[in-house]
C-alpha cells in the first residue's frame, strides 16, 4: 500500500514509519525532516502535498499542534492553535485528501484521552480532540467510494515523559506503549479489520469507529 504519514518526524510518526516501511510504500510528511514538507494549518500546503504525491491508499495523521498551558493564559489567539492545528489541520487532511485517496482507502486521525478525561492545562487539546471525534463520526457516513475513517485516542505515551507531570498517577500507570501496539493498531484500521478484535488486543487505546 501507498501510505502517507503526517507528523512522521514525531515520536509516534517515526515508529509507524519504521514499522510500515518494511512492507509498504511510506511517504513521510511534516514541517521539516521528511519526504514532504507540509504545514497542516495551511490548506494550500496540504493541497500542494497531495498534488505532489498523487493517488494513495491510506493516510495516518499523528500531528496536531495545540496550546498547553495555564487557563489564565488561554486567549482567543492561543485557543486557535488547537483549532487551526489539531482540529482543522486534520479535518482538512480529509476534506482535501478525499479527492486523491483511492476507492476503499483509509484515513486515520489522532485525538487523545483528554477528550473524556480532561486535565489542567489541556483545555485546548480537549476541545480539539472532541471536535475531531465528532467530525470522524459524521464523515464516516458521508465519505464515498468505500473510503473509511477512524480516530485513535491514546492516553499518555510512555516515550513522552515531558508530559508526565501534567497527569495523575492513574494515567501514568496506563501509559500507552507505542512500541508494542501502535503499528498493529494502525494497520488493522487501514485494512478495515474487526473493531472488536482490535479492542480485545489493546488495553489502553480507545478507537472511534462509527457504524457504516
Amino acid at each position: 500500500m501507498k501510505i502517507i504519514i503526517v507528523g512522521a518526524s514525531g515520536t509516534m510518526g517515526k515508529h509507524l514509519t519504521n514499522a510500515f516501511a518494511k512492507e509498504h510504500e511510506v511517504i513521510t510528511a511534516a514541517t521539516e525532516g521528511c519526504d514532504m514538507k507540509v504545514d497542516i494549518t495551511s490548506p494550500e500546503s496540504i493541497l500542494n502535498m497531495y498534488k505532489q504525491i498523487g493517488e494513495f491508499d491510506a493516510l495516518i495523521s499523528t500531528a496536531g499542534p495545540t496550546f498547553v498551558g495555564p487557563w489564565e493564559k488561554l486567549t482567543d489567539k492561543e485557543f486557535r492553535k488547537g483549532v487551526e492545528g489539531k482540529m482543522m489541520g486534520q479535518i482538512n487532511l480529509v476534506l482535501i485528501g478525499q479527492k486523491y485517496i483511492k476507492p476503499k482507502g483509509s484515513f486515520t486521525l489522532i485525538t487523545g484521552a483528554l477528550t473524556h478525561e480532561p486535565q489542567k492545562n489541556f483545555a485546548n487539546a480537549a476541545a480539539a480532540n472532541g471536535a475531531v471525534e465528532g467530525f470522524v463520526r459524521a464523515a464516516a457516513i458521508e465519505l464515498g467510494n468505500g473510503v473509511r475513517i477512524n480516530a485513535v485516542s491514546p492516553t499518555v505515551i510512555e516515550n513522552s515523559p515531558q508530559y508526565f507531570p501534567f497527569f495523575p498517577t492513574i494515567f501514568l500507570l496506563q501509559c500507552f506503549n507505542w512500541n508494542t501496539v501502535s503499528a498493529n493498531l494502525f494497520l488493522a484500521l487501514i485494512q478495515g479489520r474487526s473493531l472488536n478484535l482490535i479492542k480485545e488486543s489493546l488495553s489502553f487505546a480507545s478507537i472511534i469507529k462509527p457504524e457504516s
